[in-house]
């Protein structure tokens, strides 16, 4: 009887730490960020200018991605339809063999 119990709560021990350990892995996991993924469009999909004609490219960090624009006016643009936007520069950035879309 005394080794039944003590087998009842080994198992009994041993699971409730499986599933503590399950559960810090899991707020572990949802706390870690995901540094954005840099586009490396090289032309920008609102004026379709090179990038870095008029000067430093402007970044531009949408939905965990970084969009490279040729001026501050295009980010305005860009901000108003990053969407199209997007779609836009990761097809560029597909040309060029720089970028693969995930979505």
């Amino acid at each position: 009887m005394n080794k039944v119990i003590v087998v009842i709560m080994a198992v009994l021990v041993l699971g409730v730490s499986v599933v503590w350990v399950q559960e810090v892995k899991a707020q572990n996991m949802s706390q870690i960020q995901t540094a954005p993924i840099e586009v490396g469009n090289k032309t920008c999909p609102v004026s379709h200018e090179q990038v870095g004609q008029m000067g430093p490219a402007i970044k531009y960090e949408y939905n965990g991605k970084i969009y490279n624009l040729c001026c501050p006016m295009c980010k305005h643009t860009f901000a108003s339809d990053p969407a199209k936007y997007a779609k836009i520069a990761e097809d560029d950035a597909a040309q060029n063999g720089k970028y693969q879309a995930t979505n």
